[in-house]
């Protein structure tokens, strides 16, 4: 892992913490499902700012932060990747 080509906004931090905080409450040992994390990238960037170009913005943010999922990847071991990123460190 290695430190990301870009810095995250706080707003970003703030909805990877969100994210990872809902996939450890609600089912972590369940598979993270792709279709999950990018409903749940919407809803937690309007709770943030409302329906606004700006929670379109942090949606966006929150996409190119958040990897893809895996192959069999946990809600949980997905929460944890996120953790890892808000931190300032990248999965690649």
């Amino acid at each position: 892992m290695t430190t990301p080509g870009f810095a995250l906004s706080d707003d970003t931090r703030t909805l990877l913490g969100l994210l990872a905080d809902k996939l450890d409450a609600h089912r972590p040992d369940a598979v993270m499902l792709e279709p999950t994390r990018l409903a749940q990238a919407l809803v937690f960037a309007e709770q943030l700012h409302g329906p606004t170009e700006k929670a379109f913005a942090a949606e966006q943010d929150l996409l190119a932060a958040a990897p893809r999922v895996r192959d069999h990847q946990t809600r949980g071991e997905y929460a944890a990747l996120l953790r890892v990123i808000a931190e300032g460190v990248s999965a690649e």
